[in-house]
């Protein structure tokens, strides 16, 4: 295909991308769920552990460390020297940024206003103004932490980070000195003010209401809700467990659009807990059969949607006025193991599938059928699920697929690393076998094109989602991590260097993949070497 030198973008405005940093008391009257056929036994197996065995579904493992975004530019850690790059777009200007020790993580606050790094290796947090007029990127604060921390987020108004040990990231052993993991910083990005306070034990989510008010800290057994708006931070506890001596680990929270309730998922429960974000209260109980494994409120904010594994049953629960509902409830088909639902943008259509065994289906749902016999459609897959992404446009999806041998997986895609587009209108797929395991992907905002890179290949892989069509960009070094500017079809791929490199790709024909615009910065720190 033919290149050609960058030139000038067109203002960038919108949006990030959307990416992976590469989510009872009766028993089944079909009986258990044999793995290795894909199927459950005539006989009913009352022992519910047969189940549990098979562990929690696995949303993504995709990398973590992530170049951040703002209309104007992005801001990439450099934690092997301490610094973050700002790149400008439209013109590749290049600017570093001495921040704390090892950056972690860097993240744009939703107005472009400031980017935010938090720096492993000196217990702090650096705040960086974005848009400083005089084209140098300036560090407003450095605010100290607690010790051992090793995850960050960020209020969605900008105000407030939130520091913590994130119970689901593997320990590296780099933490010294008096350990607590039950610590966490909460920082006003405005004042610099520190509030370090204890939550429950092994957090490892934490969620914002959409006006920032309030911030909920998910641990095993309990929810910390932080008020945001009081002169001080305010922490208020919620058990969340019936059982306080061997509680179920709480392994996800959903937060209703208006901020009224938390919906927390507990593995292996037979309900969903529902907590009042206004009086702090554990206020009900919402049942579902055995063991729900995935818990998703529908993008029209309108419905809490909860797949029950074992059962193999959705329940659907109103999110205003939840308290005391009763469910809708859909029966799933009983020759198929479902744990994991994706719900398309428009809410009409949505993806239910399993990572907890090697099953070489999926399974589709049409939420605007009123009939489940004809809702309910099982599809075949040439391999078992890795993950699963539904476009932003809702037109495609994209398969991961594991390596391993499946139920009805085809034998000529076993042992190797693939992944399929599939047309969510007629569901016509292709498969494709990538040179190496895929480590992140992104799809731009637009959701005509995505791009995969993968391990120890300097190649970038362009997918037209439209079309189910590819082709590779080869890398001058291997690539780190691959985003999307803001509202446009523009990738950037950070990549190993010494002096650190960044690739910045334009598909101008996404359907023929040919004269596309790509340019490559090597040497952030040595004045920005471009080379074309």
């Amino acid at each position: 295909m033919g290149m050609r030198s960058l030139i000038p973008l067109i203002a960038l405005l919108g949006t990030a991308c959307s990416e992976f940093s590469y989510t009872s008391d009766e028993s089944r009257e079909a009986g258990a769920y044999d793995a290795d056929t894909g199927m459950f036994s005539e006989t009913p197996d009352n022992d519910p552990s047969g189940d549990e065995d098979l562990g929690s579904e696995v949303e993504n493992d995709f990398l973590r460390l992530l170049p951040a975004t703002t209309d104007k530019y992005v801001f990439v850690a450099n934690p092997a020297r301490n610094t973050v790059t700002r790149v400008s777009v439209p013109s590749l200007d290049v600017v570093t940024v001495d921040v704390g020790t090892d950056p972690e993580v860097v993240v744009t606050t939703r107005d472009y206003t400031r980017a935010v790094t938090f720096n492993k290796g000196s217990d702090d947090i650096s705040v960086i103004e974005a848009n400083n007029e005089d084209g140098e990127p300036e560090v407003e604060f450095d605010i100290p932490v607690l010790n051992n921390l090793n995850h960050m987020v960020v209020s969605p108004d900008g105000l407030w980070a939130i520091a913590y040990h994130d119970a689901d990231i593997e320990d590296d052993g780099s933490a010294t000195g008096t350990i607590s993991y039950n610590e966490i910083s909460v920082v006003n990005l405005d004042t610099g003010d520190h509030h370090p306070m204890v939550v429950g034990r092994n957090p490892h989510q934490v969620k914002f209401t959409d006006d920032s008010s309030l911030a909920i800290v998910v641990s095993d057994d309990r929810l910390a809700m932080i008020d945001l708006l009081s002169e001080t931070p305010t922490r208020n506890i919620v058990e969340i467990a019936e059982d306080l001596l061997d509680p179920p680990r709480a392994e996800e929270v959903e937060v209703t659009p208006d901020g009224a309730y938390a919906f927390i998922r507990q593995y292996g429960q037979p309900d969903i807990v529902l907590v009042d974000l206004a009086t702090n209260e554990w206020v009900d109980s919402l049942p579902v059969q055995s063991n729900p494994t995935d818990l998703d409120i529908t993008p029209d904010g309108s419905q809490a949607v909860i797949v029950d594994r074992e059962a193999q049953k959705l329940f659907i629960y109103p999110t205003l006025n939840p308290v005391g509902s009763s469910p809708e409830i859909i029966d799933l088909p009983e020759t198929e193991l479902l744990g994991s639902i994706t719900i398309a943008p428009d809410s009409e259509q949505a993806i239910l599938f399993t990572t907890a065994s090697n099953i070489s289906h999926y399974t589709t749902w049409d939420l605007t059928e009123p009939d489940p016999a004809e809702a309910i459609r099982t599809r075949p897959l040439v391999a078992p699920i890795r993950d699963i992404a539904i476009t932003p446009t809702g037109n495609s999806l994209l398969v991961i697929h594991k390596t391993e041998a499946g139920v009805d997986s085809d034998p000529g895609y076993e042992g190797k690393n693939v992944i399929s587009l599939i047309d969510m209108n007629d569901y016509l797929d292709n498969p494709m076998i990538l040179p190496a395991e895929p480590t992140t992907f992104a799809n731009s905002s637009s959701g005509e094109v995505g791009y995969i890179i993968m391990e120890n290949q300097p190649l970038l892989t362009v997918l037209a989602y439209d079309q189910l069509l590819h082709w590779d960009v080869p890398l001058k070094s291997m690539p780190v991590h691959v985003g999307v500017l803001p509202d446009t079809n523009y990738a950037y791929i950070n990549q190993e260097h010494d002096l650190g490199r960044l690739t910045f790709f334009d598909p101008v024909n996404p359907l023929l993949g040919n004269d596309d615009i790509i340019q490559t910065i090597t040497g952030f720190e040595l004045n920005s070497a471009i080379e074309h």
